[in-house]
C-alpha cells in the first residue's frame, strides 16, 4: 500500500504518566516522554500527572490531564464549574499571582528574543478585578434539538460545539445574568435556528445586545426582543448581514441607548457605540490610563501625540494634563467618536485625525508639529510601520501600550536602535484567567 493511503497511526488509549517542567505561552504544561516534547492541557509546572493523548505530531505531542499524582502549590480550585470544558478561558486552575508572574516571564522572554534587551526597571504588575471583568464578548448561539433548548456562550475546548453553560464568572455580572433569560427567549422564537451569535457590550450604565440573524426576523420575534429589552433594561440591535446593517430596535430614543463609561481620575466620560473598540476590562482600564499618563510625566506645557487613539480613551485624559493633544486613528468612525467625546467633555485643546498609520504619514498636517510626549496603543500587529515617524519626531518620552508582547518587543528593538532607552516595562492583567498578555513600556530619548 502506498504511503498516501496508509492509515494514520492510532493514538495510545491508556493514560501515561508525565512530569511537567514548565508552562507554555498558551498555558499548557510542558514535559517530555522519551525525549519528545508533550504539551498537556490542565497541567502545571512541578506536577506529575496522568494524561490522555490528543494528538501525536512529528516534533511534539499533545494531551490533557486525566489525573494528578503530584499537585502544584500554585494550583487552585477554578471558580467556574464549566472550566476545562468551556474554552472561554484556560488558566483558572492557576493562582492569580502565578498567572501574572507567568505573563511577565513571557514579556521578559520576548524582549530578549526580539530586542536583545531588558528594561532598566520592571514595573509592578497592574491587577484589578479577577472575575466578572469582561464587558465585551461575542457569544455563540445554537438551538440544540436533542437538548430541547438554546445554548449561549463560548465553544468547548477542542470542539466546535458550544459549551452548555448557565453563567460565566469572567463576563460582567450584568451580561452573565442574561445568558439563561436570552436562551429561554430564543427557545420560543420562530427564528431560533437562525441566530448564530449575540455580541454583547456594556458601559457603566447599560448593556447592549447585537443579535445576528441569518434569515429575516418576523415582527413577532422582533416584538419578543423589544419586550425582553424593556424587562431587563438593555439595548437591542439586530444585524441581518454585515456590520453596516446593525440597527437598533429598542429603545426608540437614541439618548436612552447611549453607552458610556467614566474615568473618574480625570472627570472624563467616554461615549461609545456597541461595535466600537473599547478596553474589555473596565477596572484595569481605570488604573491603566492614569498609570500610562504618569509614566509619560505630562506637563502643562507639553504637546502630546496619541497614536491608534480609538474613541479617546487616553487622548481625552491626556488633554486634561497637557497644553495640546492630537489623537490619530485609522477608523473614521472612531475619529468622529473622539471628536464627539471631546465636545461632550468640554475639551478644546485636542484634535482628532484619521490616518492609515501603516502608510507614509510624513506630510500629514498633524505630523508637522513638535511633540514632547507620544503614547501608542496599537493592535496586535504592533506599530512597526510608524516607528520611523516616531523616531523622526524625537519626542522625549514614549509610552507603548501593547496587547501582544512579541510585537512590543520587536518594536522596542527598533526604538533602541534609533537612540531610545527602554526604561521601564511591566504587565497588566487585562484578561485574568486567560493567557492574554497586556503590557506597557516607557522609552526615553538618549
Amino acid at each position: 500500500m502506498s504511503r498516501k493511503y496508509k492509515s494514520r497511526k492510532k493514538l495510545p488509549t491508556e493514560p501515561v504518566s508525565i512530569q511537567i517542567d514548565s508552562l507554555s505561552h498558551e498555558g499548557r504544561g510542558v514535559g517530555r516522554i522519551e525525549g519528545k516534547t508533550v504539551f498537556v492541557d490542565g497541567a502545571l509546572p512541578g506536577e506529575t500527572v496522568e494524561m490522555q493523548y490528543l494528538s501525536q505530531r512529528g516534533k511534539f505531542d499533545e494531551g490533557r490531564v486525566t489525573s494528578i499524582q503530584v499537585v502544584s502549590e500554585q494550583r487552585v480550585t477554578p471558580e467556574c464549574p464549566y472550566f476545562g470544558v468551556c474554552g472561554g478561558c484556560s488558566m483558572q486552575h492557576l493562582s492569580s499571582n502565578a498567572q501574572i508572574s507567568h505573563k511577565q516571564s513571557i514579556l521578559q522572554e520576548q524582549f530578549t528574543h526580539f530586542a536583545q534587551t531588558q528594561p532598566q526597571e520592571w514595573l509592578p504588575p497592574l491587577q484589578a478585578d479577577l472575575f466578572h471583568y469582561r464587558r465585551k464578548a461575542r457569544l455563540g448561539v445554537r438551538h440544540v434539538m436533542k437538548k430541547g433548548r438554546t445554548l449561549i456562550g463560548f465553544r468547548e475546548k477542542y470542539s466546535n460545539f458550544l459549551a452548555d453553560i448557565g453563567h460565566c464568572p469572567v463576563l460582567s455580572k450584568q451580561i452573565s445574568n442574561l445568558i439563561v433569560p436570552m436562551s429561554q427567549l430564543i427557545d420560543g422564537m420562530e427564528t431560533r435556528f437562525d441566530i448564530p451569535q449575540i455580541e454583547v457590550s456594556s458601559g457603566d450604565n447599560l448593556v447592549a445586545l447585537i443579535v445576528r440573524h441569518l434569515k429575516p426576523m418576523p415582527l413577532t420575534d422582533q416584538q419578543k426582543w423589544q419586550d425582553f429589552a424593556k424587562q431587563h433594561g438593555v439595548v437591542v440591535y439586530l444585524q441581518p448581514k454585515g456590520p453596516d446593517t446593525v440597527h437598533r430596535i429598542w429603545p426608540e430614543n437614541e439618548a436612552d441607548a447611549q453607552l458610556s463609561y467614566q474615568l473618574d481620575a480625570f472627570d472624563v466620560t467616554l461615549l461609545q457605540q456597541p461595535l466600537d473598540f473599547a478596553q474589555v476590562n473596565a477596572s484595569i482600564n481605570r488604573k491603566m490610563v492614569p498609570y500610562a499618563i504618569d509614566l509619560l510625566d505630562v506637563k502643562p506645557t507639553d504637546q502630546v501625540l496619541d497614536l491608534f487613539c480609538g474613541l479617546g480613551n487616553f487622548t481625552l485624559p491626556l488633554a486634561t494634563k497637557a497644553q495640546y493633544v492630537v489623537g490619530v486613528e485609522g477608523v473614521a468612525e472612531m475619529v468622529e467618536r473622539g471628536k464627539q467625546n471631546a465636545l461632550h467633555n468640554g475639551l478644546t485643546n485636542v484634535d482628532f485625525y484619521q490616518a492609515d498609520l501603516t502608510t507614509d504619514i510624513s506630510k500629514a498636517e498633524w505630523n508637522q508639529r513638535q511633540y514632547q510626549k507620544i503614547l501608542i496603543d496599537p493592535a496586535r500587529s504592533g506599530a512597526l510601520e510608524v516607528i520611523q515617524n516616531i523616531v523622526r519626531l524625537a519626542a522625549e518620552k514614549i509610552v507603548y501600550v501593547s496587547c501582544n508582547p512579541a510585537t512590543l518587543a520587536r518594536d522596542a528593538g527598533e526604538l533602541v536602535k534609533a537612540g531610545y532607552q527602554l526604561k521601564k516595562a511591566g504587565v497588566m492583567d487585562m484578561f485574568p484567567q486567560t493567557t492574554h498578555v497586556e503590557s506597557i513600556a516607557l522609552f526615553e530619548k538618549n
